[in-house]
């Protein structure tokens, strides 16, 4: 995702749970257990896309900081510019099985859209 971000000239950010073990971000940008982070090449200083970890330096008020993430920890990655990107959550996160155990269901189906339901469509118009 992030580098197709780059590659589309979008700017990368990732949303990080800052109570998580092992991460390090500034306390002062923290806000309710969270921070916001441009991981984009401007914003950022060595920046590390690692299997274990996410890793950079920045600069928060000045001040060259060491960034640590464990990939864990990163709740999301989105584009500044359109707001869209991939949220993560627990069910994204790989669990150890026990040697023995069935194959986990498959997901709910989707719900039907308006149309598929017989509700209302809706219209585009061109405008020129």
């Amino acid at each position: 995702m992030h580098e197709w971000m780059l590659d589309n000239g979008f700017t990368p950010h990732l949303v990080v749970d800052a109570k998580c073990e092992g991460v390090r971000v500034p306390e002062s940008h923290v806000k309710d257990g969270k921070i916001v982070l441009n991981v984009s090449p401007t914003a950022t200083r060595a920046l590390s896309l690692g299997n274990d970890a996410v890793t950079f330096e920045a600069r928060f008020g000045g001040v060259s900081q060491q960034l640590v993430i464990p990939v864990a920890a990163v709740l999301g990655i989105y584009a500044r510019e359109t707001g869209q990107g991939m949220v993560f959550g627990e069910d994204d996160a790989p669990k150890p099985s026990p040697e023995g155990d069935e194959p986990s269901p498959p997901p709910p189906p989707l719900p039907p859209t308006p149309s598929a339901a017989g509700g209302r469509r809706g219209k585009l118009k061109v405008v020129k």
